[in-house]
């Protein structure tokens, strides 16, 4: 009986102390998670901040202002056409060869073609100042910037059968202006040479239905003066 006494003793102490140890524990446990969930509030809050600090709104770009037109009174001005140098042997022949200077500017070969207007140059005349250009003056094939050219399909004589059953070929060589609406000027044509009448009707004939791209100088369209050969052979 005495021992069971002081048994039951021992276990009191010891529930005393580990009720103790328990509530000390808990405590600091407790005390523990608030200071961490604080710290992880804190935490990221501050994340929050730093993310929306860091975030910038667009800037709004203002309104570009709307091109005016030009006014309707102001006309362009035509490029300034093509044409070429005339080189002029001097009077006086130097018996002595001058120096030769390279600071001036090299002769362009391109300005000494003869095509375009006399005094000109091959990108403009000289100082780029536009001369008026007479679209009623006949121009040659060296004189215009775009020469004319037959629309292709148009203006094929018909040989003749008798000629053709006969084996008669020939050429016909003809002359004529091309007026500005790509038409042949019929009053202008001239047969250079042809070896038969039937030939020759049938060059005319042809080019009274003929169709040309005019020619052009300084982007107007002009007169021009050409010359081609119509070949009749049979194959």
């Amino acid at each position: 009986m005495f021992d069971n006494l002081i048994e039951s003793k021992r276990k009191s102490e010891k529930r005393a102390g580990g009720a103790l140890f328990s509530v000390v524990f808990h405590s600091l446990a407790i005390a523990g998670a608030i200071l961490a969930t604080a710290g992880g509030v804190k935490s990221a809050m501050e994340q929050r901040e730093e993310k929306v600090q860091m975030v910038e709104q667009p800037k709004e770009k203002p309104p570009e202002p709307e091109k005016k037109p030009p006014p309707p009174d102001v006309v362009v001005a035509p490029p300034p056409p093509k044409g070429f140098q005339i080189l002029t042997a001097p009077i006086e022949i130097p018996t002595v060869l001058p120096d030769i200077d390279l600071s001036k500017k090299m002769t362009d070969e391109a300005d000494y073609t003869g095509k375009g207007v006399a005094g000109g140059t091959s990108k403009g005349v000289a100082g780029g100042v536009p001369q008026s250009i007479n679209t009623e003056t006949t121009y040659y094939d060296f004189q215009v910037e775009k020469v004319a050219a037959q629309v292709q399909g148009t203006g094929v004589p018909v040989y003749p059968e008798v000629l053709k059953n006969a084996g008669i070929e020939g050429e016909v060589d003809v002359s004529f202006v091309i007026d500005t609406t790509g038409r042949a000027d019929m009053s202008t044509l001239k047969i250079l040479k042809s070896p038969h009448a039937q030939f020759t009707e049938a060059v005319r004939k042809a080019l009274s239905t003929a169709r040309f791209l005019p020619a052009e100088v300084g982007g107007k369209k002009v007169k021009q003066l050409v010359q081609l050969p119509f070949v009749f052979s049979i194959k």
